[in-house]
């Protein structure tokens, strides 16, 4: 069976939460009011990012400037990179994060040729635009790593999940195996899954050596 690793981004990738940080610096208006909503589960997480980023004005490159040597990657990503390219895997990050900062990221780090799935953003000075184009080309309110992997599955592949947060527990439980840390880590904990918890991804590449 061909073999596929869905990772998340931030918090995931990196060991803090780029969105977040972006949003405690330019937030002009209470974003933490809606993420409390978000955790309460009143609201999808589409629908906080999109709230929360409508807050921020800033344009692109002072957004980028500021997150310069502010969020660290997560040791051994490029070991898995090169891990899944020697064997032939298909490794996808798919994150509600934004499209600007996961591409600089990567790009910072030579990695600008992973594939990637994330919201699409646009700057204005009223405001961001935050959307979320789902693998049919429509627009999404929510679900949007539970879309990817229901189509990765629907291609026939055995997917591997990798995530930290509360929204990796949905799109977890389609996964064939989970590789958890975080708040995914508790919940895998109290639940029947099959998983393998994680501080880097030295432990990810370590254990896929053993499980496949």
């Amino acid at each position: 069976m061909k073999t596929l690793i869905q990772c998340d981004f931030d918090g995931t990738i990196t060991e803090k939460d780029a969105s977040f940080f972006l949003l405690d610096s330019f937030a002009q208006g209470d974003w933490r009011r809606l993420l409390q909503e978000y955790k309460e589960h009143k609201i999808s997480v589409g629908e906080f990012n999109t709230k929360a980023f409508t807050m921020v004005k800033a344009d692109k490159t002072t957004l980028l400037k500021a997150l310069k040597d502010k969020i660290k990657v997560r040791a051994g990503f490029n070991e898995l990179v090169n891990y899944c390219l020697r064997k032939g895997f298909r490794l996808v990050i798919v994150s509600n994060g934004l499209d600007f900062y996961i591409n600089a990221i990567l790009k910072d780090m030579g990695l600008e040729n992973v594939e990637w799935h994330a919201a699409k953003t646009a700057c204005h000075p009223e405001g961001m635009k935050v959307q979320y184009i789902g693998p049919d080309g429509k627009r999404l309110e929510d679900g949007f790593k539970e879309a990817y992997i229901e189509s990765f599955l629907k291609l026939g592949y055995r997917v591997i999940y990798a995530g930290n947060g509360d929204s990796d527990i949905a799109p977890a439980r389609y996964a064939h195996y989970v590789f958890a840390t975080g708040d995914l880590l508790t919940y895998c904990r109290g639940k029947n899954l099959d998983y393998k918890p994680f501080k880097s991804f030295i432990d990810v590449v370590r254990d896929l050596k053993q499980l496949l």
